[in-house]
């Protein structure tokens, strides 16, 4: 690895690869391939910029390397960890740094009052390692399940809760930094402003003279002082100037909202701020604006944690909601309001004095109904997601082909009602009759959203306009054009207007001092051009129905098990309309480029576990379209084979378990060549590549069996007879034969229907795409499974929870008329029945230590986890789920085709398992088992088979009977 000091610009991709290759210890982490780039491109803005290169940086020693590599070429370079940029900043044409996949690191500190972090892990996953010593870091973005550390630094984030007291400036005590020079300035050192000067003596010296500058100015400290007493992004935060002394602090704290325009935040050390679990919320439903905002300073005083403002056209479209709340039932809304409104404390007792002492000042607004506060889990979630669904009813319903654009701003809380009444009547003067106004109304923060066209110049002309009619309000009102989100792109033209021309001179040198190359993001957060938010805007295309909502946010990243070996949800959907418009374009040479990689990169490497569908705002299920795509890909030929498999399953399932013990009685190295040739022919999406670890056949599934007085009907999933459990492989070994004798230990009798050994839950089929075997599969098993139930007398039950997760949705393949006949079957995992009725007439548990536990993708689509977790509590009370738990894309047998993606998607689970012994590991899905096994190098076995041994009387599952 080397710093580059005099090369000429890179004219070729060739060239510009050999250059970052220098850069960096594994050139296989940078790429200048066309799909990989654009892939890269893609953010929640309205602008795209198309990288030349991107690379997947591991050190701050690398990201160095990259900036002067960049500087002495003259290419400019962005970093970018999240990409939920919503105001551009996280797009350019030049370098793209990649600061997520190798930089997910947390260590607690302080028994959690202090945490270090890492600029690739979100917000929601840095919570998770705090929540334990019931801590958290101060900021709270709505948008905390994607957001990244490096994101949450570089904007200077905040949210519902933290107002401008616990935002990230307010709250980080110290940052590992790079300048664009390639120096290291860790501000936690004790000489760090020394080795500052020592290293840097032009900027050590200008950060000096700016702080006298802005100190000496009267007029400077008036605007910056009325500025930052709100919330505010927008620009550098020039406050740092007058809060802190030393350059090296200064400029930690420039740092903070800099949008990676004047270095990297490699590490940041934040203070934490107490977990309060108690609370108690309510929606107040006011006759208006006014009358909800002048309500404010009474909540304030009251205690109110949290209150945020609903207009008018919020409440409308909040009661269209699958599930609206009372306060809303009947409402006739014409120019209403609401605040949500929330209080927490850290215990039952102080809450209840808390809302004993706010209950007079609630009850003297003017709310239409008495207000009430309920702390009710489920209450409070439906008032939660009543506020955060608005995005989601917006952004999913508005017309395809356009862009939903999320603005914030922020004003002194006197000017909030004419400043909302402002932009509702903007609104209507151009035609955005769709937008909707919400906010954090106790830091007098608005966020408006509204649908924009960006393919006609009638359509650019008016949101230019619009535009200009917003600033002129807000800045008037003396607010701030950006509260939250970053300057970014979007409002890097209004900066000077905002701060006035000294204070604009100020981070004009500021941006000189640490970058003299205007290297980093130039655009970004500081642009002359008064034209520049208007351009490369991006064009969303049509390209199907179930992707067309797609805002490109990102939310769906931090859960996709194969972000980190291939593509994401975010970039399987961008990669779709970049196919459409090449096509639109004629530019078949695009096309065809795009087209070739999505079959492996997006389509073949999918785990499809859809768990993108529990984070994606707007509801988008992508395992669902790369399904269909794998169907589009069969022909009638292959169709037909997988129907007949479907037809004489029980034959099939006997073939592979001969062939598993043909292959394991060959030696190694014949079983490989084997394999190898014939994925050669074209059946590597068919057959795995041997390796050492593939499992032998399993036991055979159970007999049948008819109890007179049966509680359920049991269901036990082919897989476990295709693969053997971990440890053993006699026929009584495995997880159904684990949940019988649990049954019949507990007393619970229960069915095997006789037809089981040719029946399945029909997600082979269903996830490779074979539809017509996936209907005749789901018509074969509905019905024994109806006959067996007495027609959904009795539940079924389950042993795999991918599979469990399968037959739930086996009705789904077939027409209306059909599906309705089966309405009545019920469908339940075998750890969940194993929770509710069979734990309570157990024996006792002979208790394990530690316990490592995977839940799988398909307990969360279950809603299984927490019987998992009764059920690994009774074995033990040492259950450790790693914090950086995630879908291990097994996913049936992706990881036998593909072991590239699982390897991937598990590396950072294994590594933290591997961390510490356990005396036992366990899962409830034989394929998980077998991925977490391959990536740990421990025994992972279904839980159940570890409850049996724990209940058996000789200490040993016995046989079932």
């Amino acid at each position: 690895m080397s710093h580059p000091t005099s090369l000429h610009r890179p004219d070729s991709d060739q060239d510009l690869a050999e250059l970052l290759a220098s850069c960096v210890s594994d050139p296989a982490r940078v790429s200048t391939a066309l799909p990989r780039r654009i892939s890269a491109a893609h953010d929640a803005s309205p602008y795209l910029f198309t990288p030349r290169a991107v690379v997947r940086a591991a050190s701050a020693g690398e990201v160095g390397a990259l900036m002067a590599g960049a500087r002495a070429a003259g290419i400019p370079l962005t970093l970018r960890s999240g990409g939920t940029s919503l105001a551009g900043q996280a797009g350019g044409d030049g370098i793209q740094v990649d600061v997520r996949a190798h930089w997910r690191t947390a260590e607690i500190l302080d028994d959690g009052h202090r945490i270090r972090l890492g600029p690739g892990l979100t917000v929601r996953q840095a919570n998770a390692r705090l929540t334990r010593y019931g801590r958290r870091i101060g900021p709270d973005p709505a948008s905390e399940s994607a957001c990244t550390i490096g994101g949450l630094v570089a904007n200077n984030s905040s949210g519902m809760n933290c107002g401008t007291q616990d935002n990230a400036y307010r709250t980080i005590e110290s940052l590992r930094f790079v300048l664009p020079s390639g120096s290291v300035v860790d501000t936690a050192d004790a000489d760090a402003d020394q080795a500052l000067r020592a290293r840097e003596p032009a900027l050590h010296a200008g950060l000096l003279r700016l702080r006298e500058q802005v100190r000496g100015s009267a007029a400077s400290r008036a605007t910056l002082e009325r500025l930052f007493a709100m919330k505010n992004t927008m620009g550098y935060g020039l406050n740092s100037f007058l809060d802190h002394s030393t350059p090296a602090d200064i400029l930690a704290h420039l740092m903070i909202g800099s949008e990676g325009t004047l270095g990297f935040v490699a590490e940041a050390v934040f203070r934490t701020v107490p977990l309060l679990p108690h609370t108690a919320t309510g929606l107040l439903v006011l006759p208006g604006l006014a009358e909800a905002t002048d309500s404010l300073p009474a909540l304030v005083a009251a205690g109110a944690r949290t209150v945020e403002l609903l207009d008018a056209a919020s409440l409308r479209v909040a009661q269209r909601s699958a599930e609206p709340v009372e306060a809303l039932r009947g409402l006739t809304v014409t120019g209403h309001a609401a605040l949500l409104v929330e209080f927490a404390e850290d215990s039952a007792e102080e809450l209840e004095h808390t809302v004993a002492a706010a209950l007079p000042a609630l009850r003297r607004l003017p709310t239409l109904t008495p207000a009430a506060l309920t702390r009710d889990p489920g209450e409070r979630g439906r008032l939660w997601r009543l506020r955060k669904g608005l995005y989601t009813a917006v952004a999913g319903a508005r017309r395809p082909g356009t862009t939903a654009l999320l603005e914030d701003v922020a004003v002194p809380m006197e000017r909030l009602t004419t400043t909302s009444e402002g932009l509702i009547d903007l609104f209507a003067r151009h035609g955005y009759d769709d937008a909707v106004i919400f906010g954090h109304a106790r830091d007098g923060n608005l966020h408006f959203m509204l649908t924009q066209d960006f393919d006609s110049g009638g359509e650019l002309d008016r949101y230019a306009s619009f535009t200009d009619d917003m600033v002129d309000l807000v800045l008037e009102a003396g607010g701030t054009l950006k509260a939250e989100h970053g300057t970014g792109r979007a409002m890097a033209p209004f900066v000077r207007r905002q701060y006035g021309d000294e204070l604009y001179g100020v981070m004009r040198e500021l941006k000189r001092l640490c970058d003299p190359g205007q290297v980093l993001s130039p655009g970004v957060l500081l642009d002359d051009d008064p034209r520049a938010h208007l351009g490369h805007l991006k064009s969303v295309p049509e390209v199907d129905p179930a992707v067309d909502a797609c805002v490109e946010c990102g939310y769906c990243e931090p859960v996709c098990p194969t972000a980190d070996a291939t593509t994401t949800p975010r970039q399987r959907i961008a990669l779709l309309r970049e196919i459409a418009l090449a096509e639109a374009e004629g530019d078949t040479d695009r096309q065809r480029a795009l087209e070739d990689d999505y079959a492996y990169a997006a389509v073949a490497s999918c785990a499809v576990d859809s768990l993108c569908v529990t984070a994606c705002p707007v509801h988008i299920d992508t395992g669902e379209v790369m399904k269909r795509l794998r169907a589009d890909q069969h022909g009638k030929v292959a169709q037909g084979v997988a129907d007949r498999v479907a037809r004489h399953w029980q034959g099939a399932v006997t073939g592979v378990r001969t062939m598993l013990d043909a292959a394991h009685a060959l030696p190694l190295p014949v079983t490989r060549a084997a394999t190898r040739a014939v994925r050669g022919l074209g059946a590597g999406e068919l057959v795995p590549s041997w390796t050492q670890d593939m499992p032998r056949s399993g036991p055979a599934r159970p007999a049948p069996r008819h109890p007179a007085e049966a509680e359920a009907v049991f269901f036990a999933a082919c897989v476990g007879s295709l693969f053997a459990p971990e440890e053993g492989a006699g026929r009584t070994a495995g997880s159904a034969n684990a949940f019988l004798r649990l049954c019949a230990r507990a007393g619970v009798p229960v069915a095997v229907p006789d037809e089981l050994g040719g029946l399945c839950c029909g997600t082979p089929w269903q996830s490779k795409g074979y539809t017509k075997g996936h209907r005749t599969m789901a018509v074969r098993t509905l019905d024994a499974l109806w006959d067996a139930t007495g027609h959904g007398r009795l539940p079924v039950v389950c042993d795999a929870s991918s599979c469990t997760h399968g037959l739930e949705r086996l009705a789904e393949v077939l027409p209306e008329a059909e599906r309705s006949r089966y309405a009545a079957l019920r469908f339940v995992d075998s750890v969940v029945f194993t929770a509710e009725r069979l734990l309570p007439a157990l024996p006792a548990v002979r208790p394990l230590g530690a316990l490592a536990l995977h839940p799988t993708c398909s307990t969360t689509h279950l809603g299984a986890e927490g019987a998992l977790r009764t059920v690994a509590a009774a074995l033990s009370g040492d259950v450790v789920v790693p914090d950086s738990w995630g879908c291990c894309a097994f996913a049936g047998d992706r990881g036998l085709l593909h072991p590239e993606v699982t390897a991937a998607a598990t590396a950072r689970q294994a590594a933290e398992v591997n961390e510490r012994s356990y005396d036992a590991y366990a899962s409830c899905n034989r394929t998980c088992e077998i991925g977490m096994t391959r990536a740990t190098g421990r025994p992972y076995r279904h839980i159940l088979e570890l409850l049996d041994e724990a209940t058996s009387p000789g200490g040993e599952g016995a046989e079932a009977h």
